[in-house]
């Protein structure tokens, strides 16, 4: 028995048994091309508590790109508009009639959080604003969400309080410059890209993202992926005992001897029937993908992640690198070493 089509569904077809072949097939190919479009958007990497400036709380996420791996901070433009106005629904008539206008004239609308027509001359003269107008759309939790770089923000409050100080604002305009104030105190004490990562956990990935570009850069490119696999934990005790800030104070600017370190510790101790393994396994994935997209990848394999778990014992074990280096030559000494004894 087949079941009757119900809500949507029925809709749904009742108005594709109307179209002719030639409109079902049109429609058909615009799902299609909807479906890529989505495909190729950035996608969330990142996302976990809301940017808290004082009492104002704005969506963040850290997204990106499929086809450029290009790494980029967004808060949602909803999310800006309520930081300044208050509420989203509270942008004014004027605002939204110069969106529509710009629309219709096949001009890249203004955000309303800075359309009013007052602003115009100071968002001209502002080559830093200029560069961040373009809106981000990407998808988050298969919903797509539109955004701006999270460098905006500053920027769009320095707008505002220069209007202020112009004394070209509206009476009603003047809250949202006090907004654009609270904002700026609030960001003057950290810097927006920092106040994101942590809002979003990206952070210490940031930070281990870092350690593994300088890791692949001495190990073999067969080896090259298995890298994603270590744990942060790895990262965070080989900066200890070699006194390195984590995550880093600046750009995640790491040692690169630290590569020479992982491959004495992991890739030159690994069980020898365990290497051609992991060799082959990263070159049959590497047909089915390009290097950059497997990368971005946990890969598992129950041995390296064993082996990986007792390396991370022994440095949590140890209080310097140079009890480190005893101990990883006792519990897993080198292949083709002999180990010397103490009697």
């Amino acid at each position: 028995m087949t079941e009757e089509a119900t809500g949507r569904a029925k809709g749904g077809k009742a108005r594709a048994a109307k179209m002719t072949a030639e409109q079902r097939k049109a429609e058909a190919a615009k799902m299609v091309a909807a479906r890529e479009a989505k495909a190729s958007l950035p996608k969330v990497i990142h996302k976990k508590l809301p940017l808290q400036l004082g009492e104002i709380q704005i969506p963040c996420a850290v997204i990106e790109c499929p086809k450029t791996c290009k790494v980029t901070r967004v808060l949602t433009e909803n999310g800006i508009l309520t930081a300044i106005y208050g509420k989203a629904g509270m942008a004014t008539g004027a605002s939204k009639r110069s969106r529509e206008k710009a629309l219709n004239e096949g001009l890249a609308p203004m955000p309303l959080f800075l359309s009013p027509a007052r602003l115009k001359p100071l968002i001209d003269e502002n080559k830093t604003i200029s560069a961040l107008l373009d809106k981000i759309e990407y998808v988050d939790d298969g919903s797509v969400v539109a955004g701006y770089d999270a460098a905006i923000l500053p920027a769009v409050c320095e707008i505002w309080l220069k209007a202020r100080e112009l004394g070209i604002l509206q009476q009603q305009q003047l809250g949202r410059a006090q907004k654009a104030e609270i904002l700026m105190r609030a960001l003057a004490h950290i810097g927006i890209v920092a106040l994101v990562d942590e809002a979003t956990g990206y952070q210490d990935a940031r930070a281990k993202d870092a350690l593994a570009k300088i890791f692949e850069a001495f190990v073999a490119k067969e080896l090259q992926p298995w890298v994603k696999t270590f744990p942060l934990d790895y990262y965070k005790e080989l900066c200890r005992l070699y006194g390195v800030p984590f995550p880093p104070p600046q750009n995640n600017k790491f040692p690169q001897f630290f590569g020479h370190v992982t491959n004495d510790a992991v890739y030159s101790r690994l069980a020898p029937e365990l290497l051609p393994e992991l060799k082959k396994a990263a070159t049959r994935q590497a047909k089915k993908a390009k290097l950059h997209q497997f990368l971005t990848t946990d890969i598992g394999h129950p041995k390296l992640r064993e082996h990986l778990a007792s390396v991370v014992t022994v440095l949590k074990l140890s209080k310097d690198k140079e009890q480190f280096k005893r101990l990883m030559d006792i519990a897993h000494p080198k292949f083709n070493e002999t180990m010397q004894f103490d009697f």
